[in-house]
């Protein structure tokens, strides 16, 4: 008997162990993930902040009990390295891969279709939540809602210089440095000049395009003209910190995105804005390790911290910033403010009062889906990436 009752205790203990190893085995099996980047961190900009998403992610799953492991393709051009990029870390295991640049959806497209087990994202853009496959997505965030914060703290500090009779009503002029004449930056810089002229009504802007996503120098020399133009204070869709230490070295104030530029350009830089790519990651992750769908189209905002602000540069900001931004956060989350409210702005001087052709190809915001409606543009309401390409009054674009 004494016997029987040692042989089911040591049968219960390796039964016990036996399930602690699964369980054990379950919390630390890794998950693979691509992820294929334009750039590099040294950027301190648009590949930063992915990396910074991935490591925030990393760690917020861990703490689910679900560790990844991520394979990282670096300075991929546009082009066929891009789907060579996705060949290679689908045949090395990977379960889901992020494509972070917006040129590389066509290449990643043409090799979904032969990983139909694998989940393929392309970030920015928007060919995949309509296409017939079922492996692929897009992502992007309502990043206009952090612009149009950005450009708040940026008129504010325009419309201090203007109180203080360091420049005049007409000098308040702000240059933007753009990547390329898309919806993308377009979007972006009129959520900015909005949120600016909010605050400091005699606002106007520049923008010169440097047709390039990643190009240190190139976005160096178009602040540093724009300075030359007379424009006070700089901000920036480009993927580096350049144009944040030539606004510095000009004299000019300046705004970032995708990083805090606060350390290169202490003395110009006020705020920045960014998408935290964390809040992505983990959702899509999580689903693809728990053997579950997601969303084919995504786009969060503010109200769900996918877009943040960085940290304001006190020694610098205008008084009473502090105080305006959580006015208008608020009301930005509970919908009281809308960022293309139609009241504030003009189209050749007239009320924009329908929807506007989205694109001179005609295809990339869906079709016949009317965007103006309740007084207001609705960007990212129809598909993630952004859709406003109108040119608006008080915005002059140099090339």
């Amino acid at each position: 008997m004494k016997k029987l009752l040692a042989l089911v205790l040591c049968l219960a203990l390796v039964a016990a162990l036996f399930v602690g190893c699964q369980e054990e085995s379950k919390d630390t099996a890794a998950i693979k993930v691509g992820l294929i980047c334009i750039g590099d961190e040294n950027d301190q900009g648009y590949t930063y902040n992915f990396i910074r998403g991935k490591d925030a992610a990393t760690k917020a799953l861990k703490e689910k009990g679900i560790n990844v492991e991520w394979v990282v393709k670096w300075n991929v051009p546009e082009g066929d390295a891009c789907e060579d990029a996705n060949i290679e870390l689908a045949e090395a295991g990977c379960k889901v891969i992020f494509n972070n640049s917006f040129g590389f959806e066509p290449y990643m497209l043409k090799v979904a279709p032969n990983y139909p087990e694998i989940q393929f994202v392309a970030c920015t853009n928007k060919a995949s939540r309509t296409d017939d496959l079922e492996n692929t997505h897009n992502a992007f965030a309502a990043i206009y809602e952090g612009r149009y914060l950005a450009g708040v703290v940026a008129g504010m500090k325009l419309q201090q210089l203007i109180d203080d009779g360091t420049i005049t009503d007409e000098q308040a002029v702000i240059g933007y440095v753009g990547a390329f004449p898309f919806e993308e930056i377009k979007s972006g810089y009129t959520a900015y000049f909005l949120g600016a002229k909010s605050v400091c009504p005699s606002v106007t802007m520049k923008v010169q395009f440097v047709n390039d996503w990643s190009n240190a120098t190139l976005e160096s020399n178009a602040a540093s003209a724009l300075c030359d133009m007379g424009c006070k204070l700089i901000s920036q869709h480009a993927d580096n910190s350049t144009p944040a230490t030539m606004a510095q070295s000009k004299g000019a104030y300046f705004t970032s995105y995708n990083n805090d530029m606060i350390s290169v350009a202490p003395e110009a830089c006020l705020v920045g804005t960014r998408i935290d790519w964390s809040v992505y990651f983990c959702e899509a992750i999580e689903a693809v390790a728990n053997g579950k769908n997601f969303d084919q189209d995504w786009c969060k905002g503010l109200a769900d911290g996918a877009v943040v602000l960085t940290e304001l540069n006190k020694d610098i900001i205008a008084p009473g910033t502090e105080e305006k931004l959580a006015e208008v956060e608020k009301g930005l989350k509970d919908g009281s403010i809308q960022v293309f409210d139609t009241k504030t702005f003009t189209v050749g001087g007239q009320e924009l009062t329908q929807a506007f052709a989205l694109d001179t190809d005609g295809d990339f915001a869906p079709d016949k889906e009317e965007a103006v409606f309740n007084g207001a543009f609705h960007e990212s309401y129809y598909q993630s990436a952004p859709y406003f390409g109108i040119d608006i009054d008080g915005i002059e674009l140099l090339n």
